[in-house]
């Protein structure tokens, strides 16, 4: 009796244990590293290629360099044999999950377990950009620490007491954030979302409107993802309203912030530092970005930690044996929920 046939795309660095494991129920396959987007979509149209049976796909960030974007000519190429794409990260930009609704192809993300890393990453970056620490670390790797006097020059920096942080996307990764700073001593945390969450979710955070987060925040903590409609939400005109001098840290999606308009800002000391852990064309960031002191900048590293990863690589397999079972995934993307016809999904065969 055949197996159910699972296409991975992307390398596995930790969760080599639960792959062998679901290679007992199902037929594992994989496309070559030098792949291209070319050879993909010709292998998905070709009945010769083991490509051709797929049934359940899971993807990584990086796998995206053989496939490109899972848009609408990706999606109209896969076999028709596809139910569901499981994708290894909580965001999941690189996918146009309209695409897949429309050919009832269920889109599944790793919520929650990218909380706890990123959020460690969100409160390294925002205190380094509040008080100035790389602007010193550059002058110290340059040597001018003994003639620059203090801190080798750096600017001085800010306390978190008495400062306003506003949480845009107060969702699990912007709460536990939240938790995080709390100790540290800041007045008073605002949010904004879409709606306004229950209070025991808003854990005494206060809701405003957008207008006003970027009015009173001394700390613009951005945790939203990247859609049509947060695409370049904090532009100039956003920037603008913001206080002289704000602190901006972003470990969301580069691209919700219009780059060139943050370079801009930086430069005049509008916004007065920024903590960046993602930016809007990586791996690619611009020069003029990189050589500004007051950036507090890693190259995505929000969930590089072996813990974190292996768990994430587990429960994408937990998906795709969740949809060989029972022919649904366990963590759907919220715009399928209400579908109706991911109830009709049945075990696979």
């Amino acid at each position: 009796m055949s197996k159910p046939v699972v296409l991975r795309l992307g390398n596995v660095k930790y969760a080599q244990e639960a792959w062998e494991k679901l290679g007992q129920i199902a037929q594992v396959i994989t496309v070559d590293e030098s792949s291209t987007r070319a050879d993909f979509l010709k292998q998905c149209q070709d009945s010769s290629s083991d490509v051709f049976r797929t049934q359940v796909i899971a993807r990584t960030f990086a796998s995206v360099q053989n496939t490109g974007r899972f848009d609408e000519e990706l999606a109209k190429a896969l076999p028709k044999s596809v139910a569901a794409v499981c994708h290894n990260g909580a965001g999941y930009d690189q996918i146009d999950v309209g695409q897949f609704a429309s050919k009832h192809i269920q889109v599944s993300n790793v919520p929650e377990l990218v909380n706890n890393a990123t959020a460690d990453t969100h409160v390294y970056l925002l205190l380094g950009a509040l008080r100035n620490f790389e602007y010193g670390h550059r002058l110290m790797l340059e040597n001018k620490w003994p003639n620059a006097g203090a801190a080798a020059g750096a600017p001085v920096g800010n306390d978190p007491e008495g400062k306003t942080v506003g949480i845009l996307g107060l969702g699990g990764i912007g709460r536990a954030i939240v938790e995080r700073l709390k100790p540290f001593g800041f007045k008073k945390f605002i949010y904004h979302n879409r709606n306004r969450l229950s209070s025991e979710l808003e854990n005494g955070c206060q809701y405003v409107s957008f207008e006003e987060l970027l009015r009173v925040s001394d700390v613009v903590s951005i945790n939203i993802p990247l859609n049509p409609k947060t695409r370049h939400i904090i532009d100039s005109k956003a920037i603008d309203q913001m206080k002289d001098g704000v602190v901006i840290v972003n470990t969301a999606r580069g691209a919700v912030i219009d780059e060139k308009s943050l370079i801009a800002a930086l430069k005049s000391g509008k916004v007065r530092s920024a903590g960046l852990d993602v930016y809007e064309n990586e791996p690619n960031v611009p020069q003029e970005l990189l050589d500004l002191p007051n950036v507090c900048g890693v190259p995505h590293m929000g969930t590089h930690t072996v813990e974190t990863i292996k768990k994430m690589e587990e429960f994408v397999v937990e998906n795709v044996e969740s949809v060989i079972k029972s022919g649904k995934v366990l963590t759907i993307v919220p715009e399928m929920k209400s579908d109706s016809w991911v109830n009709e999904q049945k075990p696979l065969k």
